[in-house]
């Protein structure tokens, strides 16, 4: 069986490692590959997909793009409005999304037992923040900030917040340095345009998030942890959203253990 990730770019991507590594500890003869794809040629891969194809991982902006091409979706893509896994099955093309339940196990195991948030801020404004949204909503979270670069997209989450029942409070990006004495954070913007908050973190501030990979540790993370925080990245992000994808495409339980080895191996991590 064949499974891939799509993209563009796409060479940077870690997800070969992961279901790699899965593929391995599960007695798998499968193959995953890492293929530059973008939003215009999308149909046409998807529908030159044969039965060789169980399944394919989406990055930006084919989360969004992909969701026309769908036979069915499940809830939370729906809920959001992305999707970042795809599986064959019997001749249809399910839509799911593994970054709500993985960034709220990132969250929760970055933050320990016994947390109990009611307040987050998410930086960002696109599929990835409004699946943050949700994630926060699944911790027990009543009440977000959404610090948007662009303030037009604030209405692209009245649906989501409405449908979760939180309270909901857009604001300006120059705004976002208030707003980081929430229990969470989460941080769904590209590398590097979050740098600038590093000198606004709180004494003792919460739990970050911060979905970035690929370029080290930004200045933000690095800071929060100085503070106290507790903090997770987007590699911790990619493990969890990639092991509910192992899940989804083999139907079975992913060795989570032997991914997150993978992972630790090629990265550098601890």
């Amino acid at each position: 069986m064949k499974a891939a990730v799509l993209g563009s770019p796409i060479s940077h991507s870690l997800s070969p490692v992961l279901h790699r590594a899965a593929y391995a500890a599960l007695g798998l003869d499968w193959d995953y590959a890492a293929i530059e794809v973008d939003d215009v040629r999308l149909a046409a891969f998807v529908d030159a997909c044969g039965p060789e194809w169980r399944g394919l991982s989406l990055t930006m902006p084919l989360k969004t793009a992909i969701l026309p091409l769908l036979d069915t979706a499940s809830d939370l893509v729906g809920l959001v409005g992305a999707a970042n896994t795809v599986v064959f099955s019997d001749g249809e093309r399910s839509g799911h999304n593994t970054d709500v339940p993985g960034m709220r196990r990132a969250i929760a195991e970055a933050a320990g037992a016994g947390f109990a948030p009611r307040t987050a801020t998410i930086l960002g404004g696109g599929a990835t923040a409004r699946s943050a949204v949700a994630a926060s909503a699944m911790l027990g979270v009543t009440d977000v900030h959404v610090a948007l670069r662009t303030m037009g997209r604030s209405s692209e989450f009245d649906d989501l917040s409405t449908n979760l029942g939180i309270t909901l409070h857009p604001h300006g990006w120059a705004e976002a340095r208030h707003h980081l004495d929430t229990d969470v954070v989460v941080a769904t913007t590209p590398p590097g345009t979050v740098d600038h908050l590093a000198p606004a973190v709180p004494a003792g501030p919460g739990v970050l998030l911060d979905v970035a990979y690929g370029a080290g540790h930004s200045a933000l993370l690095t800071s929060w942890v100085r503070e106290g925080g507790a903090a997770a990245d987007g590699l911790d992000l990619l493990l969890w959203q990639a092991a509910d994808q192992v899940a989804l495409m083999t139907g079975r339980a992913a060795p989570v253990d032997a991914m997150r080895a993978a992972l630790t191996a090629v990265s550098g991590g601890p």
